[in-house]
């Protein structure tokens, strides 16, 4: 392999590398915030924010407390389990609607 080839050879894989990183950065610079809101449907009054004691929560809406607090407390469940938080612990520590 001559000099410039190698040069050349070189220069792509530095090139590939920092587009590799790049993307790896860009993948975990996008993590979601502590707490994942659903958007209010329309008629929804109530909501509700559920939270584990590690992890992520969820704030969910809903048309009554009731089901602001079902979909609140199953959204952190979920959340909190792809967060490595700790699901089982998950409760609503905040209900109420708006009139």
């Amino acid at each position: 392999m001559t000099r410039t080839a190698a040069r050349h050879y070189s220069s792509w894989i530095l090139f590939s590398l920092l587009a590799i990183n790049l993307a790896l950065v860009a993948g975990c610079s996008s993590k979601a915030a502590k707490y994942r809101y659903s958007t209010a449907s329309i008629g929804s009054n109530c909501y509700a924010k559920a939270l584990p004691t590690s992890g992520e929560g969820g704030l969910a809406w809903g048309s009554t407390l009731g089901v602001a607090r079902q979909k609140s407390l199953n959204n952190c469940i979920r959340y909190a389990g792809r967060s490595g938080g700790t699901p089982s612990t998950c409760k609503v520590v905040l209900a109420e609607c708006k009139k």
